[in-house]
């Protein structure tokens, strides 16, 4: 059997080693965002089943909490695997040795363009506000008033007589005005050689014409989608098994890197195997632990120095070599009136051994 071979794609796509590294880069980091919708997807179930999200018509009853906890704890461990693959990913694509190219030449600056000026794009809607309607078109514009009617021009005046020639005739009296503004004018006397009619009176202006008819308004925009709701703190801390230590019956477990912070509501010094937690709110806690597994192998969360009923996982070697084995659990806690601490604490009776350890907390509410 041949063995598979990449197809011919026309036309060439040229990938060099930089190109291939960001790539693999932009891939973790988009499996990272799909693992964080899935995780919020987790609290939210959690959410809905206790009554804390809207929606719950009917409350749930014992045996559904159990149901959905089983669920959210089996997914919650296929992503704590999952996280520790990307990161292993991670470290071998960051020791990658990356080559720089020599910087090439600056092209000469292309002509102005004079092509016409784009339309404006639209707003995008807000969140919660529906957009604004668009403007309704403007009235059409009213047509033209007709013009009034000329006025009629004037008689032309009568044309004096023409005097002897050589002599220049005698100018004519002037009219008698006439007993009103309306009685046409006496006559002209007669001029010398040339006689010039009077202007006839100017006519009345035309009427205006009447206005156009405004435009109707546009309709409203619908109201805009509601933005997804998210969670209001969360945080994984998270050691890695290339740093094995070796845990006092008793002393909690070391936690030696942040993985993720976002929120205020939970903090934790790295290096130290205590977390801190907000006062009155709830969070939702998933822990995993390998240990070397001898004779007994257990661990359980501790709030403010106290066990959280529930959350104790262990193992007990009756014969045979010592095994790794992976300790894991998970609950809902509520912290009081004052900031509370959270532990992982080794519970198997002896010291023990572990490797990769990770927690995982999301607040409620």
């Amino acid at each position: 059997m041949s063995q598979a071979n990449l197809p011919n794609i026309t036309p060439g796509i040229t990938v060099n080693r930089d190109d291939a590294i960001n790539l693999l880069l932009a891939s973790i980091a988009l499996e990272e965002l799909g693992l964080s919708h899935v995780i919020n997807a987790e609290a939210e179930k959690l959410q809905y089943v206790i009554g804390t999200l809207p929606g719950l018509t009917t409350p749930a009853t014992i045996s559904d909490i159990l149901a959905v906890n089983e669920s959210v704890r089996d997914m919650m461990n296929v992503l704590t695997k999952k996280e520790l693959l990307l990161e292993t990913m991670l470290s071998s694509v960051l020791n990658s040795e990356v080559t720089i190219g020599a910087t090439g030449a600056t092209g000469a600056t292309g002509a102005t363009g004079t092509g016409p000026t784009g339309a404006t794009g639209a707003t995008g809607p807000a969140g919660a506000t529906g957009p604004i309607g668009a403007t309704g078109t403007a009235g059409v514009t009213g047509a033209t008033g007709v013009p009034g009617p000329a006025g009629t021009t004037g008689p032309t005046g009568a044309t004096g007589t023409t005097g002897a020639a050589g002599a220049v005739g005698t100018t004519g009296a002037t009219g008698v005005t006439g007993p009103c503004p309306t009685c046409p004018p006496g006559p002209t006397g007669p001029t010398g050689a040339t006689g010039v009619g009077a202007t006839g009176a100017t006519g009345a202006a035309g009427a205006t014409g009447a206005t156009g008819v405004t435009g109707a308004t546009g309709a409203t925009g619908g109201v805009g989608v509601t933005g997804a709701t998210t969670p209001l703190a969360a945080g994984n801390f998270i050691t890695l098994n290339s740093q094995p230590q070796v845990v006092a019956n008793g002393a909690p477990l070391i936690l030696q890197g942040n993985n993720a912070i976002f929120g205020t509501l939970i903090s934790n010094t790295s290096g130290t195997g205590t977390i801190n937690l907000a006062a009155n709110h709830t969070y939702f806690v998933f822990y995993a632990a390998q240990g070397t597994l001898t004779t007994t192998l257990s661990t359980a969360l501790f709030l403010d120095g106290v066990i959280v009923p529930g959350t104790t996982s262990s193992f007990t070697l009756t014969t045979g070599a010592p095994i790794n084995r992976q300790l894991q659990n998970q609950t809902i806690i509520q912290t009081g009136g004052t900031p509370s601490t959270l532990q992982i604490i080794n519970t198997s009776g002896v010291s023990a051994q572990f490797s990769t350890i990770s927690i995982s907390i999301y607040s409620l509410q």
